[in-house]
């Protein structure tokens, strides 16, 4: 059962009427009660069809005023690249090791970059890296030999998305507490990319729908047409 702040939040927005992002962005600060910095999410509804391989939305995009969550990485290298990991800020970084406690249950780490040497090894836990969107990919930029790279991105606020089985797309764009203008920054960020990633196979209209919403907030709608134009 939806509890008192909740339904307060709820009748202050027009579920119905789609804002301007600023607007929504304004709403979603006024409507969250929450004690703690609630992240800020979007949620994108494409016209896709995830189960066929060319409909597949998939990327990664820099958020330009980061995601406002301190990013742990893990990067998977053999010792020549141990030290350009850590220069860059790799929260840990091994090989063998990691491995063997990943296998052993260990998930503790937000992103994974691994070398392209090591991948072969890091097949024996990808059935536990892949439910959970660990498991490094060179379309996300996390298999790479420029590992310091690759960390100083993902700490900056690079993110990445993947379309779901309903067709679509959710990700964090940043905290509450940020200005308006950053958030509209970051919001308009990832549309663009999700945008321009459109597959050449889907038909009909790409994007139906875009919300924005707190942790606990209803969601609340964001026009549309000036990104699908």
């Amino acid at each position: 059962m939806a509890g008192k702040n909740y339904k307060g939040a709820c009748a202050q927005v027009n579920r119905m009427q789609e804002y301007e992002i600023a607007e929504a962005v304004q709403k979603v600060k006024e409507i969250t009660t929450a004690k703690f910095d609630a992240t800020v999410d979007i949620a994108m509804k494409l016209g896709v069809d995830p189960r066929h391989a060319d409909q597949v939305v998939r990327g990664t995009v820099m958020l330009p005023h980061g995601t406002g969550k301190t990013v742990s990485v893990l990067v998977i290298c053999k010792e020549a690249k141990v030290e350009e990991a850590r220069e860059a800020g790799a929260d840990f970084v091994g090989f063998e090791e990691y491995i063997e406690k990943i296998q052993g249950g260990w998930t503790g780490v937000d992103v994974i970059v691994a070398t392209p040497d090591v991948m072969g090894q890091l097949g024996k836990v990808a059935k536990i890296l892949g439910p959970r969107g660990l498991m490094p990919n060179p379309k996300s930029g996390t298999v790479t030999m420029d590992v310091a790279k690759a960390v100083r991105e993902v700490k900056a606020g690079k993110i990445e998305f993947r379309v779901d089985k309903a067709g679509n797309v959710h990700a964090p764009v940043g905290k509450v507490s940020f200005d308006s203008e950053k958030l509209v920054g970051n919001i308009t960020s990832f549309i663009k990319e999700v945008v321009r990633l459109k597959p050449s196979a889907a038909k009909g209209q790409y994007v139906q729908g875009i919300t924005v919403s707190s942790t606990m907030s209803p969601g609340v709608k964001v026009k549309k047409e000036k990104f699908v134009a």
